[in-house]
């Protein structure tokens, strides 16, 4: 019966980092929605929500300390347990750089872009494409699952990535050709730093999912798995 209750205790705190994970995913949508169409009230609401990922999140952290001081667990049940608490922190992070574009925008005013926004949106989709398949992997614990996602996201984050170059070559440019331009291309540099920081925290999600599953510790890119080390148990 004890082993029950765990194993529903581990389903739940599984659970809620999902809802978590939810939570930024919408966040982050918001936040790039906002800039792009130049919505200063759905700006304020991604700030404003930011407080409810960081509840999540201290709830997850509680959750996972609580199962570690009564249940005493080992190995893989240890592993699930020390991912899950690491993963609340990349997740809250995550929130941390939508708010931090939604504070951009708000920063902007209802001015309109310096240019059309259409590579920033794209890095967004990919990075919370990126988010997706980690958790959903992070859930199956299933060691190939965990290897396959981990492989099709270092791909992904190199196109975040390039598209983050093209933005940067591209904004630069046309601050060059017009100082007043600056200011307004700053901001979106900024929003664009933010999401390619949003695409890395997924990537940390992948190599963490990887570990939970097999106990080695991964680096991820370039379509590519490295091992670091490998930890018994």
């Amino acid at each position: 019966m004890a082993r029950e209750e765990f194993d529903h205790d581990l389903q739940q705190l599984e659970a809620e980092l999902v809802l978590l994970g939810a939570l930024v995913e919408s966040s982050i949508f918001n936040a790039l929605n906002a800039i792009k169409n130049r919505d200063l009230a759905l700006s304020e609401k991604v700030i404003e929500d930011d407080d409810l990922i960081d509840d999540k999140r201290h709830f997850v952290e509680d959750a996972c300390m609580d199962l570690i001081r009564r249940e005493a667990p080992v190995a893989s049940d240890l592993r699930r347990i020390i991912s899950a608490l690491h993963i609340a922190g990349e997740l809250e992070r995550m929130g941390d750089y939508a708010e931090g574009i939604a504070k951009i925008s708000l920063m902007m005013g209802p001015e309109p872009p310096l240019k059309e926004l259409v590579d920033i949106p794209a890095m967004g989709e990919r990075a919370v494409h990126m988010l997706k398949q980690s958790l959903d992997a992070f859930l199956t614990r299933d060691e190939t699952t965990a290897r396959d996602e981990a492989l099709a996201i270092g791909p992904d984050d190199d196109e975040v990535d390039d598209l983050y170059r093209k933005v940067r070559v591209d904004l630069l440019a046309l601050m060059k050709a017009d100082p007043a331009n600056v200011e307004r291309g700053t901001y979106l540099l900024w929003a664009a730093h933010n999401v390619e920081r949003i695409a890395d925290r997924a990537t940390n999600i992948a190599e963490r999912v990887v570990y939970q599953a097999t106990g080695d510790r991964v680096r991820v890119g370039a379509g590519k798995e490295e091992r670091v080390f490998e930890t018994p148990g």
